[in-house]
């Protein structure tokens, strides 16, 4: 199969070959995605297949995670000098062989060992799918676009359980792995032949940088999750030192670069900047709620594992119904309005499910979730679309790159707070969760109406202006 001519065009790729190539970042996100949740539901089984621990199976989900978040922004670098294209479909072949080697790993060290592989190829895939987004569709129809990218992040989250659930009820847990490889295959030729080639920066990568920023990322989540877990607390501090003097250093560093691999100068847009706070805030309630649920559902009503996936999947479906809509609404409605109401719905609905009656019904549990998921699918979408939409275009992967380590902060930081609220009052602690996602949500939703203000949204217009007067011009 050869490539489908892809020059890069004044506003977008033509169809067919933007329809096509929506499908692939799609595909790509879903592989990404679902394997970040995947293997929680198999732990235990691996765990005694594999004559391990549960304390060391762990890794099998820390190793992906921690890999994923440390090469996001060096990878979103590097797709602006190499090209877009280039990272992600490295990205796809290093996935899929290394869920080739998950499934074919007989000792947990080397199945721990396929997962870190794994997760950098999924840092490939991630990295730059919103910044392939951009240069896919017609500036016009961004939020569209990005609202399609949003319901598939969301929804492949939400149902990552369901998937493997699925999957163990009729094979072992290998082929959680080995249903990645046809996948992978099929997603690598369509996007062989009909992504965008994108322009190239023309500075050399900063390694060292690169070093800096994971060393600064994986300190902070370890200590976070150290934290979280129970860890000494002197343990805790030695990771957040590493992690401040690191910090620091690169923050010098990028101070006195063009194009920072930590995208400081897009920091500096403040609708840019509040965008990423309020992403970090809602990824953060997300998790609080999406960790606290099951346990809550379990533990405080009885719920068997079936009824609780019944009962939890109104939330990706509303998130999948409300996302699309979003993305259309944004073009008339401004985001930081949109995302206020999205988030404030949000808050009402984990706020309904941690005051649920002692007996509740089917319908009370489920009209929640629906709520929660109606309000977190209207937020993200137009967050999304702000924080691409403000950057310039040649700056679209640290855009992207930033967009996807706002979220796995928020999210790792939410799982850290459940497992110490669980250590601190095992009986409640997921109430106190969910009521704490309540917080975060409208923290959030504050952030998100900063955007309305003349301060807040200055940088968007300017930005919006340059967009439109460099496509008159092409």
């Amino acid at each position: 199969m050869t490539p489908m001519t892809t020059v890069m065009h004044a506003d977008g790729l033509p169809l067919p070959q933007r329809t096509w190539a929506i499908v692939t970042i799609a595909l790509g996100i879903v592989l990404a995605v679902v394997d970040g949740a995947i293997a929680n539901v198999a732990l235990p089984t691996i765990a005694r297949d594999l004559h391990a621990s549960p304390a060391f199976s762990i890794w099998i989900v820390n190793g992906y995670q921690l890999a994923v978040t440390i090469s996001l922004l060096p990878l979103a670098s590097l797709g602006e000098i190499i090209g877009y294209r280039r990272v992600y479909l490295a990205g796809l072949v290093l996935f899929t062989a290394a869920s080739a080697f998950c499934a074919l790993a007989d000792s947990l060290l080397l199945l721990t060992l396929a997962r870190i592989l794994q997760g950098f190829g999924a840092a490939g895939i991630l990295s730059v799918n919103s910044a392939l987004v951009r240069f896919t569709y017609p500036h016009a129809l961004l939020g569209r676009g990005i609202g399609i990218n949003a319901m598939v992040v969301a929804v492949s989250a939400a149902v990552g359980p369901t998937i493997a659930a699925g999957i163990l009820a009729v094979g072992s847990w290998p082929w959680l792995f080995a249903i990645n490889v046809p996948l992978g295959i099929v997603t690598f030729a369509f996007g062989y032949r009909f992504l965008p080639h994108t322009p190239r920066a023309p500075h050399m990568f900063d390694w060292q940088s690169a070093a800096l920023s994971a060393v600064t990322f994986g300190f902070l989540i370890a200590a976070v999750d150290s934290l979280g877990h129970g860890e000494a607390l002197v343990t805790c501090a030695i990771e957040c030192v590493v992690a401040i003097v690191a910090g620091v250093w690169l923050v010098y560093r990028q101070t006195h670069m063009a194009s920072p691999l930590l995208p400081l100068d897009l920091l500096r847009i403040p609708v840019f900047a509040l965008s990423i706070a309020t992403s970090i805030s809602s990824f953060c309630g997300q998790m609080l709620a999406f960790v606290a649920i099951p346990f809550y559902l379990e533990s405080h009503f009885g719920y068997s594992p079936v009824q609780m996936g019944l009962l939890i999947t109104p939330w990706p479906i509303a998130v999948g119904l409300t996302a699309p809509l979003a993305g259309r609404l944004v073009e008339r409605v401004p985001a930081g309005l949109l995302g206020g109401i999205g988030l404030v719905i949000f808050a009402a609905g984990l706020c309904a499910l941690g005051l649920l009656p002692q007996q509740p019904s089917s319908w009370d549990v489920v009209w929640r979730m629906a709520l929660a998921g109606c309000g977190f699918g209207l937020f993200q979408t137009p967050n999304n679309r702000t924080m691409i939409a403000a950057a310039p275009r040649e700056r679209a992967g640290g855009a992207s790159g930033m967009l996807g380590t706002a979220r796995l902060l928020g999210q790792t930081t939410g799982a850290a707070l459940v497992a110490m609220f669980l250590a601190i009052d095992p009986a409640d602690g997921t109430r106190l969760s969910l009521l704490t996602g309540v917080g975060f949500a409208l923290v959030g939703a504050f952030l998100s109406m900063l955007r309305l203000s003349p301060a807040g949204s200055r940088g968007a217009e300017r930005v919006q202006i340059h967009e439109g007067q460099r496509l008159k011009g092409e």
